[in-house]
């Protein structure tokens, strides 16, 4: 039953967070929305929703290891396994004015997601902070889109353009709403699917998290980036990536710290039980990997113009590797500190 309610809710999740993108930005267009604003805010924030609301999911179940665990599988899976394959398909090429601004500042916030898993702190203040700071960054960029029609905002109207559909105002609307239900209906049996399976197989809940649930809801960036490739338009997908990176961890979290404070201390281990103390549920290997994939990222795309086949390759090599260090198939070391 739990392996059907897992299924069930990624299919959901796909298809949900698919028709809410398409419903959207199908009204956004009926309102004469422009297509920078579609793509900077709909396009990639509506991908992000499946992860929002299944780490929402989560946390009202006290599933707090599926919900950490969501966004930075997540972001992880969008480089190594999304742009990874996305690449493959078709070389992704670079505009480097457009990504130095939205890669810079995607660096600048894992930066702060590795400092809030190292304190701890994901509270209210920190959820108010990470909100505040999108909601600046969303406005700065539009602004500076709209003032110069540059390379940033080429590619951020470009993000909008494969989501085709014009529905009239109501079809959209309620397709955009079905979308929604969907989506929370899908989050709600990933939720308890995972959990159960989790208990089931013995293995942590953060694990289930950083895998079959982060890929699950990275499941609308790979459908968005696939299409991208295979119409060789690849730079499109990277730009998706890095929006859905920035919303995961600034929205996402910012949203999730601010309904539910919670700490990510205190997984039940051998350790805790002899009196070590309490113990990060995410290791130092997940905040390398989480960093890693941004870094090569940035790396890959500033020095070639553009993020070649072997490339996406070696990303991909990355996510397998993670996913042995994940499962305990290669020995690892955590340096998070614990409390």
């Amino acid at each position: 039953m739990m392996y059907l309610l897992v299924l069930g809710g990624l299919v959901l999740l796909l298809i949900g967070g698919e028709a809410l993108v398409r419903g959207s930005v199908s009204v956004a267009r009926k309102l004469n929305i422009s297509e920078l604003v579609i793509g900077l805010t709909l396009v990639g924030f509506g991908t992000s929703v499946p992860e929002l609301v299944t780490s929402l999911q989560a946390i009202d179940k006290g599933a707090v290891g599926i919900a950490i665990g969501n966004v930075i599988g997540s972001n992880i899976a969008n480089i190594f396994l999304v742009l990874a394959l996305a690449a493959i398909i078709s070389p992704v090429l670079v505009h480097p004015k457009a990504l130095a601004r939205d890669g810079t500042f995607m660096i600048a916030v894992t930066g702060v997601l590795c400092a809030l898993l190292w304190f701890d702190a994901f509270n209210r203040l920190s959820g108010f902070l990470l909100l505040a700071l999108l909601i600046a960054y969303l406005a700065w960029s539009l602004i500076a889109d709209q003032r110069r029609q540059g390379a940033a905002a080429e590619l951020h109207q470009a993000e909008g353009r494969p989501v085709s559909p014009q529905y009239a105002l109501g079809a959209g609307l309620a397709i955009a709403l079905a979308g929604l239900a969907a989506v929370v209906i899908g989050a709600n049996l990933l939720v308890s699917g995972a959990t159960s399976l989790a208990r089931s197989v013995g293995i942590s809940e953060t694990i289930i998290g950083l895998t079959i649930v982060a890929v699950g809801t990275s499941l609308p960036e790979l459908a968005t980036s696939i299409v991208a490739a295979y119409r060789k338009r690849a730079d499109v997908a990277l730009g998706n990536i890095i929006g859905s990176n920035i919303f995961n961890i600034l929205g996402i979290l910012g949203i999730t710290s601010l309904v539910s404070p919670f700490t990510i201390r205190g997984d039940i281990t051998a350790d805790a039980m002899a009196g070590a103390g309490p113990v990060s549920i995410i290791s130092s290997v997940d905040a390398g990997a989480l960093v890693l994939s941004a870094g090569l990222l940035m790396l890959f795309a500033m020095t070639g113009r553009r993020i070649a086949r072997w490339e996406g390759a070696v990303l991909l090599l990355g996510y397998i590797l993670y996913m042995g260090l994940t499962f305990d198939l290669i020995p690892a070391v955590n340096l998070i500190p614990d409390v």
